[in-house]
């Protein structure tokens, strides 16, 4: 038979006889129900017997349908529950840190749910877990609580008014998260925060910085604290006010990522009269009153602004020239794009959301920088209301390809937040850095127009005496590298340095190169009297003199002042030939 079917012959039973036919339970059950009803209907009064027989009937159907109706509508929706685990809330996970709530947290949990999980940190790491908060409405933990179960041990169930510890350290790096609700009328839920045994100073999502006396302390935050509700007032310039949320103000500030979470450094100082609110890094600060205190950021103080550079030029996809309110041409032009300079943005010439070609602004810094943040606004000008919402960021050095910056997580095209009007700055940071000289924005959504002003954040690749190693960059930090940006070693000279110093860095290494030549000369000298005694030496000394000329070109020679790596195929190429041809010339000479 096709298409996979099973066919299974059954025996065709004989035809009964009439008599038989006649003595069958089922028809002898409906022979006697037929000539009950026809009694019924002739006799006196059948008329109300059949009616009520029929009223209780009905009133049973009733009754049964009412049970099915409820039985379907309640058990699909605890399999939904089940199935779906619909009692999980904001998860964010990264390889050693995440933060973890019940749905509809802060607000109260639904009734009739679960939400499993399990979270790992790397092996031969322990788990580290943090309960900013936990609300669940049972006081016994039958149907709703918190629990946390490991290979070996059980932690909880949790519930109620019951003491739960803030912090547990636990002997695995791996457990299962598992919360469960009933039937309740409030209750928050849970927020937890996990990390490795590596960050022993990890906080939870709702630590303040008021929570704190010390002036400076240094602090773990987990990956995930962005979208968690509370507020955050001030910037990373003047600093916050101390009620701010500490994890979420770094992530405004551009100090750690929401996707990955890290170690914030914080200093404590005297409170300022006014805090002002902005848009950065996805996370809506806001204006904040007085206060007796407020905290900054200590970071690497790479966060000077590329505007000024002298060599720096922009240039443009298009160009759009208007008409402003007294009928007088305005050209918006890529040189009007610095976001310091007064006047009308940049505005491309195609603005169509149908126009298939993108758009871009192109910056030129004159050579690589190190590129921590970007701050764009829109058109500045009132009677031009127009923006742009999103956009992506590419980059290249000399004579390479164009390349995306992507997240650091997903590997994947980064969409980064623009502007919300006209007017306001909006600021995003580069976690990890854009190293490059050519930097295009290009826009992906706008208002109206395409208009930008743009301020690059960022500064000189290496300071003081250090030199400066590139290396090739990670698939999931920033893509894919090409061949110029292989390992190249490029040592850049302080600005700050003094004459003097200068003078010393350059005499100490020729005195250096001085006493080499004169000791490689008496090594000379001293070999040729020895060849004098034995002019021809032995087969081994020549052999390990022909071993002593090959060069190394693959020993890697460590020192405080640079680093070389032979990254390109071709140069490894290159030096194998080299050996080959020493050796050959060895044989030879044998």
């Amino acid at each position: 038979m096709g298409f996979g079917a099973r066919w299974r012959l059954r025996p065709v039973p004989a035809p009964r006889s009439a008599a038989e036919e006649a003595a069958r339970p089922g028809r002898l059950r409906r022979g006697a129900r037929r000539g009950e009803a026809e009694a019924a209907r002739l006799a006196p009064g059948g008329a109300m017997v059949a009616g009520a027989r029929g009223g209780c009937v009905l009133l049973g159907l009733v009754r049964r349908g009412l049970l099915a109706l409820l039985l379907a509508v309640s058990a699909p929706l605890r399999l939904r529950a089940e199935d779906l685990g619909d009692g999980c809330g904001h998860i964010v996970t990264y390889q050693d840190s995440g933060t973890m709530t019940s749905k509809n947290y802060p607000g109260t949990y639904p009734n009739h749910t679960f939400c499993e999980k399990t979270i790992t940190v790397p092996k031969g790491k322990r788990l580290i877990l943090r309960l900013g908060d936990l609300d669940i409405e049972s006081q016994s933990c039958a149907s709703d609580y918190l629990l946390f179960t490991s290979s070996s041990n059980q932690y909880g169930p949790y519930c109620g008014s019951m003491t739960v510890p803030k912090e547990l350290l636990l002997n695995a790096s791996e457990v299962t998260v598992r919360f469960e609700s009933g039937s309740h009328i409030s209750g928050r839920g849970f927020l937890l925060t996990y990390a490795s045994s590596d960050h022993p100073d990890l906080i939870t999502c709702l630590e303040r910085a008021n929570h704190y006396l010390k002036t400076e302390y240094s602090k773990f935050c987990p990956a995930g604290c962005r979208d968690i509700s509370g507020d955050v007032s001030g910037n990373v310039v003047d600093g916050y006010r101390d009620t701010s949320l500490l994890c979420k103000a770094a992530i405004h500030a551009g100090i750690i990522a929401d996707e990955l979470g890290g170690q914030i450094s914080v200093l404590q100082s005297k409170g300022i009269s006014r805090y002002e609110g902005i848009l950065a890094n996805g996370v809506l600060s806001m204006d904040g009153s007085l206060s007796d205190k407020r905290f900054l950021f200590t970071s690497n103080g790479c966060s000077r602004s590329l505007n000024s550079e002298p060599d720096r030029q922009i240039r443009a996809s298009s160009s759009w020239q208007g008409v402003n309110e007294i009928e007088r041409q305005v050209y918006w032009s890529p040189d009007q794009a610095r976001l310091q300079d007064a006047g009308p943005s940049w505005d491309s010439g195609n603005s169509s959301k149908n126009h298939k070609q993108q758009e871009w602004l192109e910056i030129d810094l004159g050579e690589k920088k190190k590129i921590t943040g970007i701050r764009t606004t829109g058109s500045t000008q009132s009677n031009f209301n127009f923006y742009v919402k999103s956009f992506v960021i590419n980059f290249k050095n000399n004579n390479s390809k164009w390349r995306t910056y992507k997240g650091i997580v997903n590997n994947e095209e980064k969409v980064f937040q623009g502007n919300s009007n006209f007017r306001d700055p909006v600021r995003n940071n580069f976690i990890p850095p854009i190293i490059a000289r050519y930097v295009r924005i290009v826009p992906q959504t706008w208002h109206q127009r395409i208009a930008l002003k743009v301020e690059l954040i960022g500064c000189q690749i290496a300071q003081g005496n250090d030199s400066l190693v590139w290396r090739k960059t990670s698939k999931n930090a920033i893509g894919s590298t090409k061949k110029e940006d292989e390992t190249i070693t490029k040592p850049i000279p302080f600005e700050d340095m003094s004459t003097g110093i200068n003078v010393a860095t350059l005499v100490i290494p020729l005195v250096l190169l001085v006493l080499l030549i004169a000791g490689m000369g008496i090594f000379a000298l001293l070999r040729k009297r020895k060849k004098k005694g034995n002019p021809y030496g032995s087969a081994k000394a020549q052999k390990a003199d022909c071993w002593k000329q090959i060069k190394y070109p693959f020993v890697r020679h460590q020192s405080a002042e640079f680093t070389i790596s032979y990254d390109n195929e071709k140069e490894m190429t290159q030096k194998f030939d080299l050996i080959t041809s020493d050796m050959a010339g060895c044989v030879l000479t044998r």
